[in-house]
């Protein structure tokens, strides 16, 4: 049915195009790859589609990786792919220019937020060194989300995070949710931000002579982007009990069942963590004010690292490497809008055997705020953001009263069989309710 389906695209973009012209529809179509043959098989689609033979496909694939693993895989998968027979030919006809996408979304939710901005990191590098020695123009297409969790946050300070040989003067990135409306709603705030972008592109690429060698620093990642992932995994997919404590301790019951989007918030039938999408998977855990997703494992990789390379090695990175700086600052965020008191109210939802892993969580949070400060040099978080600082601590106090009516709105539905109505009702107004007084969402 799937196959069917994707022929029918073709097929209706051969028609489009034979009745409107070559530009009736877009150029490119987003592949998920972990090799070669998951680009070459849309190519044959296409070909079986109508579209035209391989070597001239008036479309150009772009792979798009998303998991740390397929990250990983990255630039070994582009140099299979640019000397491909059958990929080679149709890119020469394409001006030897690719677009690749990067997701930020699932390689966090695969890994935790550590060990995905490195795979990212390096994947970026690595693609770029696969065009340069390919003689490819690339682009790399970031498929950022509103929330830290999923590539958020400001521009500016992840592009000059960014390899300059992955920017090259270039900038493609994905705005979603209520970031679209909060940056480009109105005219003088949406130039502000496009010129935001561009000068962070211009700057990066103007002095991407004279930033310093960063490859010092990348044992000391390595080795601390190796133990956030263990941390993360051992929590949310190797302990059996977390399925049950996350589904108790978080509203995603109510977010499944929301018209919020044009997807399901599973990829299969199923009540696990593994098929669950990433917007569902960060929001829940946004609402009951934990904010997992953006910081959990990170401690215990920077006590790893700390351990392996000494605290003053990781002060001079925090200082002249903008890709740990960026992270840093992007988690010191997340930490500073997280409210463990209040998460700990939704702990009465969760059974006697689950609810021991909210200590795992506390434990982690509390060694990642501590190993931050350490780093950064500071006694408080977002010392440095004083106008943030002082927003979130103004705001949350409007947001405590509608999660602590949540926790028994959830309790009440929750005994009653979880049905519509009232009750339902005042539960997506909390919902909503929440996410506007945090200002995020997915």
């Amino acid at each position: 049915a799937r196959v069917r389906g994707t022929l029918d695209v073709f097929a209706a973009m051969r028609e489009a195009r034979t009745r409107h012209g070559p530009d009736a529809v877009g150029s490119y179509i987003i592949s998920m790859a972990q090799d070669v043959d998951d680009v070459l098989t849309v190519m044959w689609l296409a070909t079986l589609g109508g579209l035209g033979p391989a070597d001239a496909l008036p479309l150009d694939v772009t792979p798009l990786f998303e998991t740390v693993p397929d990250l990983e895989r990255a630039e070994a998968v582009l140099d299979r792919l640019f000397v491909d027979p059958s990929v080679a030919p149709h890119l020469a006809r394409r001006e030897k220019r690719q677009v690749v996408m990067v997701g930020y979304s699932d390689s966090n939710k695969d890994g935790g937020i550590a060990a995905a901005r490195w795979a990212l990191q390096q994947a970026l590098q690595g693609m770029a060194d696969s065009a340069t020695r390919n003689e490819i123009t690339l682009t790399v297409f970031h498929g950022r989300g509103g929330t830290v969790s999923r590539g958020g946050g400001s521009v500016h300070r992840a592009v000059s995070a960014m390899p300059p040989a992955a920017i090259g003067g270039r900038l493609r990135l994905t705005e979603q949710g209520e970031v679209i409306d909060a940056k480009y709603g109105l005219a003088p705030i949406a130039l502000r931000n496009v010129e935001r972008m561009l000068g962070a592109v211009v700057l990066r690429t103007a002095t991407a002579g004279d930033a310093p060698d960063p490859t010092e620093w990348h044992p000391m990642a390595d080795v601390m982007a190796a133990a956030a992932r263990s941390a993360y995994r051992g929590l949310v997919y190797e302990d059996p009990r977390f399925t049950a404590f996350f589904r108790s301790a978080t509203p995603i019951d109510v977010i499944e069942r929301m018209a919020i989007g044009s997807r399901p918030a599973s990829r299969r039938s199923g009540a696990g963590v593994q098929d669950l999408r990433a917007i569902p998977w960060v929001f829940s855990w946004t609402q009951c004010r934990a904010m997992l997703t953006g910081w959990y494992g990170l401690g215990t990789g920077l006590e790893a690292a700390v351990t392996a390379h000494g605290i003053d090695r990781l002060r001079a990175a925090a200082r002249t490497w903008p890709f740990l700086d960026a992270m840093l600052a992007d988690v010191e965020m997340v930490l500073a809008k997280a409210d463990l008191e209040i998460t700990a109210m939704y702990m009465s939802l969760v059974d006697d055997e689950a609810a021991p892993l909210f200590d795992r969580v506390r434990e982690e949070f509390d060694r990642t705020v501590a190993h931050v400060l350490e780093i950064r040099g500071a006694e408080t978080l977002l010392e440095s953001e004083p106008t943030l600082r002082r927003s979130i601590r103004l705001r949350n106090p409007y947001v405590d009263p509608m999660n602590v009516l949540q926790v028994d709105l959830l309790r009440r539905w929750r005994a009653e069989g979880r049905p519509d109505g009232a009750l339902f009702t005042a539960l997506l107004s909390s919902v909503n309710g929440i996410a506007r007084g945090l200002q995020n969402t997915g």
